[in-house]
């Protein structure tokens, strides 16, 4: 994946964060264009070993603010205090520690050192924090970095997008660029069509659900099956991917809306990473159904939204108000624990499961990339004027019907998946 590109629907390519970005990476090309001996600026946390005091769920864990993702977060429980600590493997020479904060942020905290894990020295502290985001200068060595947050700002947990904690390294001349080490591949894929059927849900009955909007495979329907779609056309980035996907149709004061940011990351996120060492890949045929079409409540709901650039806006299970110039924002994971055998089950749901303890439990030994669906939608203002097919936002769910080819599907587990490494569209890094 681009850094720089705008696709995931959750990041928040905030203008604090957008800067320190772009000024890291055109510090570290200078270097390498000019030859000269000036150190650069490197990360010294993306990958590394994350614990926690706690976490929201088990879409928010402390991985998710390593893994150099801006579009996935973690978030603590609903306490005081919390903290979040970085294993930086070895002592390092620490510069700089950016803090890409959520809507949900920290007013009082402490940034701490430790040479052993247990025994911590404050070396930055901040007081009132106003929920912006934080690039801190600092000159400290140390193997463990802390964040300890002593006051929440909202009723919220504590959540960032990434706890970024930089170093220096003497440069250096190099091949295409250094490995990203998070466990990802990503396919785009654009809204095609809109339908009110459901051929996991309702095979062979046309009309037989509520409106769907429709990405990828641009064939499905009712009849819709895995040889109909691995013999079928898609609008997917890669084009290998001929896999469908859906949700509920968005209105607007009754106007179906279309989603035009699309994206369907692949993680092996969630899990140990002994267990990211083991992962499979998603059988062919397989269908999954992730969210709660039936919910009545934001209590029911694994579903998410928020507005794009605008962290100020608290994140919620029902759809959020987004001023003008942001759009509306929903991001979804699906289970990643399959029970080894069943391609589909009668709910749809109970042939999958979602980890515990960040690992999968017995009734569901096999482990597999998790799918998370990132859509943006050009939607903002009075959530009153706003609803899905299936009702209010906490009933946001997903389908997905796998007709990824076997090679490719197996070759991005191999080369992304398993040994930890980022990459784009087309599989590789």
């Amino acid at each position: 994946m681009n850094r720089l590109a705008p696709i995931p629907g959750r990041r928040r390519l905030r203008a604090v964060g957008l800067i320190a970005t772009v000024t890291a990476v055109l510090a570290t090309y200078l270097v390498a264009a000019t030859g000269g001996a000036a150190a650069a600026e490197i990360s010294l946390s993306q990958g590394k070993p994350v614990t926690v005091s706690s976490t929201e769920n088990g879409g928010t864990p402390g991985s998710a603010a390593v893994d150099g993702n801006a579009g996935t977060r973690w978030s603590s429980a609903f306490s005081d205090p919390q903290w979040i600590r970085i294993d930086l493997g070895s002592s390092q020479a620490v510069t700089r520690i950016f803090l890409d904060w959520e809507g949900a942020y920290a007013r009082n905290f402490q940034l701490q050192s430790s040479a052993d894990g247990n025994n911590w020295s404050t070396f930055h502290t901040t007081a009132n924090h106003n929920g912006a985001d934080q690039s801190l200068t600092v000159n400290v060595t140390t193997r463990y970095v802390r964040l300890y947050a002593t006051a929440r700002a909202t009723q919220y947990g504590v959540s960032l997008w990434e706890f970024q904690v930089f170093g220096q390294s003497s440069g250096g001349g190099g091949g295409g660029g250094p490995i990203v080490r998070v466990s990802e591949f990503l396919a785009d894929c654009p809204f095609t069509h809109r339908l009110p059927d459901d051929p996991i849900v309702f095979p062979g009955l046309p009309g037989g659900s509520h409106m769907h909007d429709f990405m990828g495979n641009t064939s499905t329907n009712a009849f819709s099956t895995y040889t109909s779609l691995a013999n079928a056309g898609t609008n997917c980035n890669p084009i290998e991917d001929l896999s469908s996907y859906w949700v509920p149709t968005m209105y607007v004061d009754n106007v179906a809306v279309a989603p035009t940011g699309t994206t369907f990351y692949y993680l092996g996120e969630g899990v140990r990473d002994d267990i990211i060492a083991q992962i499979q890949s998603l059988p062919v045929g397989l269908r999954i159904v992730a969210g709660n079409a039936q919910a009545t409540s934001g209590d029911q709901s694994i579903a998410r939204w928020s507005c794009l650039h605008h962290n100020e806006i608290p994140p919620g299970k029902d759809f959020v108000n987004c001023p003008a110039g942001s759009m509306l924002e929903s991001y979804l994971d699906f289970p990643q624990c399959w029970d080894g055998v069943n391609l589909d089950s009668a709910n749809h749901k109970s042939h999958m499961a979602y980890p515990v303890g960040a690992a999968c439990p017995a009734t569901h030994p096999v482990p597999v990339p998790k799918l998370r669906q990132v859509l943006r939608y050009p939607v903002t203002g009075d959530p009153a004027r706003i609803r899905l097919s299936s009702g209010r936002g906490y009933t946001m769910h997903g389908d997905f019907f796998n007709a990824w080819p076997a090679a490719e599907m197996d070759r991005r587990v191999r080369d992304c998946i398993r040994p930890i490494i980022k990459c784009g569209a087309n599989g590789r890094p």
